[in-house]
């Protein structure tokens, strides 16, 4: 628990020390935001700064930081190093200079921030596996939660239905009258029950693997079945609660609300920070459930299958909530399986709609200009959807390619903001060295996992390797092109 403790207090200060470092790099101003320049009550519409802050939240969450920290855990107490280092260094950091860059230009989206800096060419790949990658988290979030609900009452089809359908509305209607309305409401729970799981965590003050414990790969001293190892797949288990991609397609809806600049650390450094302290409680959980001593936490609840270390993350969540909250901790999780990742879904479609319409450059006031966009990508999520339905193992498999798409996305973000703050002549490295650090991570994942490639190490590690440093060699020689070009400049100027 003072591993815990101690990282608890780490995200904290990592908020009000580097945080104020990255916005100082930054350089936040009094200019009139897309908010103001913008405005069109749909997308571009000032709200309060608590109100955004909830939302980036929970747009940001989901059930993201609670499941991906459950199964992270199993790899034992590095992860929380992951989730502080992670979230400090590099995914607030990506979260806030997302957000801030498409605010300096017009409150453009992810994929014309990329085309923007890295080319024509990047702006549509991007375009394409940005779009993709949300219509499957649309997707997903779709089917997960209507099993769940299916399983309380009513038929799947049922909740399908009815879960689509608000995707639907939440799309289309402007972004105050349901997203604004509600989602505060649903942060607010997500963090009452974070909170109190805080509180019960401190309470019991179970004794967990410690950091200095060691850092090996815990899961395998337990598991025989279990093959991962923690380098590169624990930082693509914790994705939300460290850095994810995805987050980067969130930030600029936002962006097109805040009506100053400078509001930008709380919400956007801000709420990834708290999205790491909720990562951070859950891993705790996650090592009192899988590694307690003198023994194992499932082994001390009452309410509890014969899963044991393979007990799947929802139900980790289920059985503590309920023993530790009773039945408001029951209500608790059910709203936090439920709502989280239909909050997600709905916010990922709307800012693919969003994404589309700056990319085909279509105004998005009238609803028939969101009617226009909106249809044909709905028609593609549901051939998604129908296509996880009737496949066995669809879920698995779209599950597996979006943590590994998300990262990816990840990386090349990374790159992006790297190139920004070259050439606004400002201090790269802090965008520079997570995007290196993330680009060997997903090399090497895609060639070693037992998700993807599966190849033996001794071949998918050098193989990994390789394209990382192809990369890194890409952005060297642009570089130093970029670096020549700007000399030439300098002296012709003099």
């Amino acid at each position: 628990m003072i591993s815990f403790v101690i990282s608890l207090v780490a995200l904290v200060l990592g908020y009000a020390i580097y945080g104020r470092i990255v916005e100082k790099v930054f350089g936040p101003d009094n200019r009139k935001t897309p908010a103001l320049l913008k405005a069109d009550g749909v997308d571009f519409i000032l709200l309060p700064s608590w109100k955004i802050f909830m939302i980036q939240f929970l747009n940001i969450a989901g059930t993201g930081p609670i499941f991906g920290a459950i199964m992270g855990a199993k790899f034992g107490p590095s992860c929380f190093l992951w989730i502080v280092f992670g979230c400090i260094f590099a995914g607030a950091v990506h979260d806030y200079l997302s957000g801030m860059v498409s605010m300096r230009n017009g409150g453009i989206g992810l994929p014309e921030v990329i085309g923007k800096f890295l080319g024509e060419k990047m702006r549509v790949s991007m375009l394409v596996l940005t779009v993709f990658l949300l219509m499957v988290v649309g997707a997903i979030f779709i089917y997960s939660p209507a099993v769940i609900l299916s399983n309380i009452w009513g038929d799947i089809t049922l909740w399908i239905v009815v879960i689509f359908v608000y995707y639907l509305i939440a799309t289309l209607l402007p972004i105050k009258k349901i997203i604004g309305q509600i989602y505060p409401v649903f942060a607010f729970s997500l963090l009452f029950m974070a909170v109190s799981m805080l509180v019960m965590l401190l309470i019991k003050w179970p004794t967990l693997p410690e950091v200095w414990d060691g850092l090996g790969n815990k899961a395998m001293e337990v598991s025989t079945s279990w093959k991962d190892n923690i380098f590169p797949c624990l930082f693509i288990v914790i994705s939300c609660g460290a850095i994810s991609g995805f987050h980067a397609t969130q930030s600029p809806l936002m962006g097109r609300c805040l009506r100053n600049e400078k509001l930008g650390r709380p919400v956007f450094y801000g709420a990834m920070i708290t999205e790491g302290a909720v990562a951070l409680i859950w891993a705790a959980i996650g090592s009192y459930f899988f590694y307690a001593t003198p023994q194992p936490g499932y082994e001390l609840l009452s309410q509890v299958g014969n899963g044991g270390f393979a007990t799947p993350a929802p139900q980790v969540v289920n059985i503590v909530c309920k023993d530790w909250l009773g039945v408001v901790g029951g209500a608790l999780a059910l709203l936090g399986i439920v709502a989280a990742p239909i909050t997600t879904g709905d916010t990922a479609l709307r800012s693919a709609r969003l994404i589309i319409a700056d990319f085909i450059r279509v105004e998005q006031r009238t609803v028939k200009r969101r009617l226009l966009i909106t249809i044909p990508m709905f028609l593609c999520t549901f051939s998604l959807l129908m296509w996880q339905v009737s496949n066995p193992d669809g879920f698995g498999v779209l599950w597996q390619y979006l943590g590994w798409f998300n990262q990816c996305l990840t990386a090349i973000t990374l790159w992006t903001l790297t190139v920004y703050l070259l050439r606004e002549h400002k201090m790269y490295y802090i965008t520079y060295i997570p995007a290196l650090f993330m680009t060997v991570v997903c090399s090497t994942y895609l060639f070693v996992s037992q998700q993807l490639l599966g190849l033996p190490e001794i071949v998918g590690y050098p193989l990994g390797l390789a394209v990382a440093a192809v990369v890194w060699g890409v952005f060297l020689i642009w570089h130093a092109k970029y670096l020549k070009h700007e000399n030439k400049v300098e002296n012709l100027e003099k």
